[in-house]
């Protein structure tokens, strides 16, 4: 039984939904310091995504949750250095904790096409 009773990244009809991805290391533990704690994020993201055969490249949408709202100007320079122009849509978004003691979650919206 998997430890969660939803799917990380789902594929259908050319879309591809992905389930926050935290800012936790391969073994699931939280990565400390703003700029790793997005890479972490992301590496996650990037691993979901291709268990939908999908790659950054098809993200059209995300939304990042942080636990601090300050960090949205290195989430901005870190997310100029991922995505290539046009990049995607993204919402940004506070919240009072996230599971494992993540800093950073990041959920996509991706398309092929």
């Amino acid at each position: 039984m998997s430890a969660h009773p939803y799917s990380p990244a789902f594929g259908v009809a050319g879309f591809g939904f992905v389930s926050g991805a935290l800012s936790v290391d391969a073994d699931g533990i939280a990565v400390p310091g703003p700029r790793a704690a997005l890479e972490a994020a992301m590496a996650r993201l990037s691993e979901r995504l291709s268990t939908i055969d999908m790659t950054l490249e098809n993200v059209v949408k995300t939304t990042y949750f942080v636990t601090d709202v300050a960090l949205r100007d290195e989430a901005n320079r870190h997310y100029e250095a991922v995505f290539a122009e046009p990049r995607p849509a993204r919402s940004f978004v506070e919240v009072a904790a996230l599971p494992y003691g993540a800093t950073v979650e990041i959920e996509a919206i991706a398309h092929r096409g």
